[in-house]
């Protein structure tokens, strides 16, 4: 307190102590108004003879920059970019604005811009990784201006230019920044720049694979093993050669498990690799083509619907094709592609595939092909409300079974279906251990988006276990944060205001959304609980009349509840009704816990209340 009042008052008036604590009591308040009267406080605490403050990590702008700045480094280039890019965007000006003489401020100030100028420069080295070195030459430029000391920004953009094919250019920056050095400091600048002068005039080859530039050292073997492959290959095999679209889809394959742009330049190129496939008019090629892409789903709405009804279409016609009572595994990789596709729709054709899929597998002994399938028939297994117990044991045959056979990536998957399915089943201490070990795997093999998702699960978590709405709010925003330039729209959008409204629903706060709320494709089940919190009930009878049935999908429970609410709110007894008959079979579950990424609180809460509103007279 004492520090408080020399920091506030030159000369400290009498009573100042007591104004502090009159202050204080104040800014609790407005930091923590969820807070009940009397509750102790959790952010602003006292602390001896004073006060502490003690925020989350997530909610404090300069831990909150650190750390995504921190994990970059670790990150493959694509997803590097896109935390960095957002990072940096936070920035309004110098860190501590305003307070350029305060003793206690200096030695952060320093810190906080040290850090973001190094952000600066792992952003260019992204780009350059990315094959995008002329993006990163006036940033760099504009950056070595500013900061004339800084080596490291010179041999970048020297090494910038040279990937941009201007080697001229290169040199002279490298000749400028060590004139700089020599005039102005009286100093040489490190070897590091004469090396590279040394290289770009020998046209060294590991100049075309990334650097670290912290080491000194080259990351080249793999990025030499890699040039000079894919070298081989443009030399080898012919650009009109049908192995070139089965070794495309390996590579769409390994783009996908990737994350962020990895993602969306697989899905953006993958019916083009079909399409061409079947211009060829072979028929076991382009089912090779369309069964090759088995990439892993846990997440059962489409990113891409259209796109995803071509597909089924595609493979359709290439089952029809086939020879009858050949190409099992081709078949077998066909169908499964249709169960995963038709993910969220009503088609009966889906838990068709997703079946005689797993039948072919199961008879074949083929473990790559059957944990393909399992991930088919998980698709098809939102029919019905209640079903959690069943994915669960499709979660753990997955899980035992890429762990016998080595198969990581959907050892993730199972991991992640047993994540959800536990939640669901308010085993929060088993889904925490699938948690565990899905980040852990996703680490090992380099499978961002597993991290996307359990971090989703810890903010659905926060909200089933929590108390207060506070911290289970700024979770999942914190999440939704990891969500941006994932590559993943079907799961993106609108997912954060309906975690948001989930959560208030349960908890009787009242529903505040801004007008321009974008809720995605679930506007139909928010409209009418927005249009009651604005005392608008004949609009929100007449928009719950208009909502359709929820999609067959992970939000199926969810989505019944909230309906669910609307109709008992506008005394909608035929919607009341049907939401009690589907919820039903989920009684003993958490709704929309399932899905890893919200809830609306225990299932039997909504049936009871549903039952108390159906008993009242009409």
């Amino acid at each position: 307190v004492g520090r408080l009042v020399d920091d506030l008052w030159e000369e400290p008036p009498p009573g100042a102590v007591s104004a502090v604590r009159t202050f204080v009591a104040a800014l609790r308040r407005a930091v923590e108004p969820q807070r009940p009267p009397r509750a102790p406080a959790r952010l602003l605490v006292s602390e001896g003879p004073g006060y502490a403050l003690r925020p989350k990590r997530g909610s404090v702008d300069a831990w909150r920059f650190d750390d995504a700045v921190t994990a970059t480094s670790s990150m493959p280039p694509a997803d590097a970019l896109g935390r960095l890019e957002e990072a940096l965007g936070w920035w309004r000006g110098p860190a501590y604005a305003g307070l350029d003489d305060e003793p206690w401020a200096l030695a952060e100030r320093s810190r906080l811009e040290q850090l973001r100028l190094n952000a600066i420069e792992r952003r260019s080295e992204a780009r350059m990784a990315l094959g995008r070195a002329a993006d990163a030459v006036p940033e760099l430029d504009a950056h070595v201006t500013e900061h004339p000391w800084r080596e490291n920004a010179w041999q970048l953009l020297a090494l910038a230019l040279y990937r941009s094919d201007r080697q001229g250019d290169a040199l002279a920056v490298l000749r400028r920044a060590r004139s700089l050095f020599v005039e102005q400091l009286g100093i040489d600048p490190g070897p590091q720049l004469g090396r590279m002068e040394t290289d770009i005039l020998q046209r060294a080859a590991h100049l075309d694979v990334t650097p670290d530039v912290e080491s000194g050292h080259d990351l080249g073997v793999a990025g030499h093993v890699w040039a000079a492959a894919t070298a081989a290959y443009d030399r080898t095999v012919a650009s009109s050669s049908r192995v070139r679209l089965e070794s495309t889809v390996g590579l769409l394959r390994s783009l996908a498990v990737a994350g962020g742009s990895g993602l969306e330049a697989a899905r953006g190129q993958r019916l083009a690799t079909i399409a061409a496939a079947e211009q060829l008019g072979d028929a076991e090629l382009t089912a090779r083509i369309i069964g090759a892409y088995d990439v892993p789903g846990i997440w059962t709405r489409s990113d891409d619907p259209d796109q995803a009804a071509q597909i089924v279409a595609a493979a359709e016609r290439s089952l029809a094709a086939l020879q009858p009572g050949a190409h099992d595994v081709h078949r077998a990789r066909l169908l499964a592609t249709i169960a995963l596709e038709s993910r969220g729709t009503r088609a009966a054709r889906g838990p068709d595939a997703a079946r005689e899929a797993e039948r072919i597998a199961r008879r074949l002994g083929d473990p790559m092909l059957l944990a393909f399938a399992l991930n088919g028939t998980f698709m098809q297994t939102f029919h019905r409300a209640g079903l959690a117990p069943r994915r669960d044991e499709i979660g753990a045959e997955l899980v035992a079974l890429s762990d016998r056979h080595g198969l990581p990536t959907f050892e993730i998957l199972g991991h992640l279906i047993r994540l959800q399915a536990r939640g669901a089943l308010a085993d929060f201490s088993a889904a925490d251990e699938h948690a565990a070990a899905a980040d852990r795997l996703g680490e090992q093999y380099e499978r961002p988006l597993a991290g996307v998702f359990t971090e989703w699960y810890r903010a659905m978590r926060l909200a089933a276990t929590g108390s207060s709405l506070g911290p289970a709010e700024a979770a999942y925003r914190d999440a939704a944060a990891r969500l941006d330039g994932a590559g993943m729209p079907g799961v993106e959008r609108g997912i954060l205001p309906l975690a948001q409204l989930c959560l208030r629903v349960w908890h009787a706060v009242p529903v505040r959304f801004d007008d321009d709320t974008d809720w995605g494709p679930y506007a139909p089940w928010a409209r009418p609980l927005v249009l009651l919190a604005h005392d608008r009930p004949a609009e929100a009878a007449d928009a719950l009349r208009q909502t359709p049935e929820p999609p067959c999908d992970l939000l199926y429970e969810a989505l019944w509840c909230l309906a669910g609410r609307a109709a008992i709110a506008t005394g909608d007894r035929r919607i009341m009704e049907r939401a009690f008959t589907e919820l039903t079979p989920a009684a003993k579950e958490v709704a929309g816990a399932g899905s890893g990424m919200l809830t609306v609180g225990p299932v039997s809460q909504h049936l009871d209340d549903l039952s108390a509103a159906l008993d009242r007279p009409q």
